[in-house]
């Protein structure tokens, strides 16, 4: 019995159907609402001459009514004039069991639910949940259809701040810092998704979900004041290869997808957290996502990477000279195999650019592959998004007969319809191979990673790769980041570097990079941050120096059953315990600013455990490196006191004696 049979079996489902109500349209009001479980979320529907949805929160009008709606190429507005046919509401409780335990083996799937039928062939469903709500249209069409706009409005009640990850075009790979401005100034600046906005109660995170066959959604300025509205490319009717890697859209067209008439579309989601634990808490994305097509997906296997291109293969040491070639591979698959690291990547460099099916001089694939299948390691290839689209059934059948285990796919950078169906492309024919795929040069996850669960990580995130040219992979960023992009779905940041250094102590270097902060929070992050395909950033040379560090991220696992952020603030800190099996791990980050919380071991089961504790050294804010290992004895009514230097980190391994 295939896994997708298994969970479907054992996932548990409530479903309430209340009875239909055949509602007569009237004007000039026709309101209905649909409340989350525990009541403390109400969605309002609106239905006047616009469609409008608002949104409440105990009481506190979290959006206030904001016009939706879709129009088609055949004179049709879904939305304008709307007359409600029907409509019925349902509960429903389930457990989903994920492929890849992202932050727990079991996730509650609990909301409340209202179908609304219009006139002409269209329906509006919305999803309530305790941590956030939804919508999506679903039409009835006959034949195909040209989507021409789409109206997605956010009007807040004031001129609230926001996380804002701008953007400049249509052309990029999502890699923002999260600027602080209010709603007035954002006009016709616009940002990729997840983006947040702070109201006067809670802070509401607005993104979208399930999106196949049509464009992702960005956000700009709305025409009313204090309001946002989606934002979306056009289709690229015309475009030019520029280099193996870039395509130049050089015309759009005039509609935003052509589609299938009868379909459901992407959902338009809302976050609503009065904790900002809750940003890091939330599975929605996932909840929201369609289920998964793989019937098969046992193969599908989590795990560690030594990467090489971070640290420009560094390797010293060795009685070989160091590069892309195969005895450096080799090298990398060695120390894997010894260290218990599942993967190795080969990153730029192992083929001719332009043509994945001729390897570069001084790399020996056939040596390769054997050595590692030897040593029980899998090869993860990095392959130029355009190459791979014009190669794709030749490569990834080579990359089968070669028994490689995932591709690393870069450089997409769009979000156009086309771009959004060449992932599902590549995930289907990979799946078909076996092969996991890691987007890099990506947009936002939107659930394909439960859909195609092969997906096993995205980038779409300004990550460690900065420091090798810039000082934005920062503390600061470390801990503002993961409340808007990893809420979105898995994140390949690819931490792991050796050399930390202070804010003072920090630049740029291309081929020998160092971290800024300290070497416990490049620890913690393996913790603290998820990606079931996880990097380790630096060489094996400089890891062999630093056996203790080496020894916690050989053992510090890539999935989790259970998981607790348990204090965060957007910018500041973030404190989590996850549980694999019978241990804990817990990880704890800071900005630039030294801290001190309180780790209360309540969530540790009875009995006696030992704390293996990697902390900041008493002059890591002198020197990044400097950090102390220690051992203690404990039980689940101690508390324990972190001190986190500047830029600092906290980690620990906590298992039972």
């Amino acid at each position: 019995m295939s896994n997708t049979s298994c969970w479907k079996l054992t996932k548990f489902i409530v479903a309430i159907m209340l009875p239909t109500v055949a509602l007569v349209a009237q004007r000039p009001q026709n309101t209905l609402t649909i409340a989350s479980p525990n009541g403390s979320i109400v969605v309002s529907i609106t239905a006047n001459s616009d469609l409008q949805w608002s949104v409440s929160m105990n009481n506190y009008p979290v959006l206030l009514p904001s016009k939706i709606g879709m129009t088609f190429n055949f004179d049709k507005e879904i939305g304008k004039n709307p007359r409600i046919r029907s409509s019925k509401t349902t509960s429903t409780n389930q457990v989903l069991r994920p492929v890849l335990k992202i932050k727990r083996a079991e996730i509650k799937d609990h909301y409340n639910e209202r179908r609304i039928d219009f006139s002409g062939d269209y329906s509006l469903l919305i999803r309530a949940y305790d941590d956030g709500v939804a919508y999506r249209f679903i039409t009835r069409f006959t034949g195909d259809v040209e989507v021409t706009s789409e109206d997605v409005n956010f009007q807040f009640a004031n001129d609230f701040q926001m996380f804002f990850p701008e953007e400049v075009s249509f052309i990029s790979h999502q890699e923002r810092q999260y600027k602080n401005i209010k709603i007035s100034e954002v006009g016709e600046r616009f940002s990729s998704l997840p983006a947040i906005v702070v109201t006067d109660r809670p802070k509401v995170a607005i993104t979208e979900a399930d999106l196949l066959d049509y464009p992702g959604m960005d956000l700009t300025g709305g025409s009313q004041s204090n309001s946002l509205k989606g934002l979306f490319p056009y289709y690229p009717s015309k475009v030019e290869l520029v280099r193996d890697r870039t395509e130049r859209v050089i015309e759009r067209a005039q509609y935003l997808a052509k589609t299938t008439g009868t379909r459901e579309f992407p959902w338009r989601v809302l976050v609503i957290a009065e904790q900002d634990t809750t940003f890091l808490n939330t599975d929605i994305v996932y909840r929201l996502a369609s289920e998964t097509r793989i019937p098969d997906t046992s193969w599908i296997t989590p795990g560690k990477v030594a990467w090489d291109w971070w640290n420009f293969n560094n390797i010293y040491g060795v009685s070989f000279r160091a590069g892309v070639n195969t005895e450096t591979y080799m090298h990398y698959i060695d120390f894997a195999a010894e260290n218990g690291i599942e993967y190795v990547i080969l990153d730029e460099g192992w083929y001719k650019l332009g043509d994945l099916l001729t390897q570069m001089p001084g790399i020996d694939m056939e040596a390769i592959v054997a050595h590692a299948r030897k040593k029980n390691v899998g090869l993860v290839m990095w392959v130029v998004w355009k190459t791979l689209d014009l190669q794709l059934t030749k490569a990834l059948d080579q990359f089968e007969k070669w028994g490689v285990k995932g591709i690393k796919v870069d450089f997409m950078q769009r979000e156009d319809q086309w771009m959004v169906n060449y992932y599902e492309r590549v995930a289907v024919e990979a799946a078909k191979r076996h092969l996991l795929v890691n987007f890099h040069g990506a947009y936002k996850p939107t659930g394909l990673y439960r859909t195609y669960p092969n997906v096993i990580t995205s980038e779409g995130v300004l990550g460690l790769e900065q420091s090798k040219w810039s000082d934005l992979a920062s503390p600061d960023h470390a801990v503002t980041f993961p409340f808007m992009r990893m809420m979105a779905g898995p994140v390949d940041y690819t931490p792991g570097a050796m050399m930390n250094a202070t804010k003072a102590d920090y630049k740029p270097i291309w081929n020998r990079p160092m971290s800024q902060g300290t070497r416990c929070q490049q620890l913690a992050m393996y913790v603290v941050y998820e990606s079931p395909m996880q990097m380790l950033a630096d060489s094996p040379s400089n890891y062999r120096k630093e056996p203790e560090c080496l020894s916690f991220l050989s053992g510090v696992p890539t999935v989790w059953d259970e998981t607790h952020f348990l204090s965060a603030n957007i910018g500041e800190h973030i404190l989590v315990a996850r549980r694999t099996g019978n241990d804990w791990y817990v990880g704890a980050l800071t900005n630039w600013t030294p801290r001190d919380l309180e780790l209360p071991l309540s969530f540790l089961g009875k009995g006696d455990w030992e704390a293996d504790i990697y902390k900041d050294g008493p002059n890591a804010d002198r020197a990044g490196v400097d950090y102390l290992r220690e051992k203690l004895s404990t039980d689940q009514s101690q508390t324990i006191k972190i001190h986190l230097a500047p830029g600092g980190g906290w980690v620990a391994k906590i298992s039972r004696k």
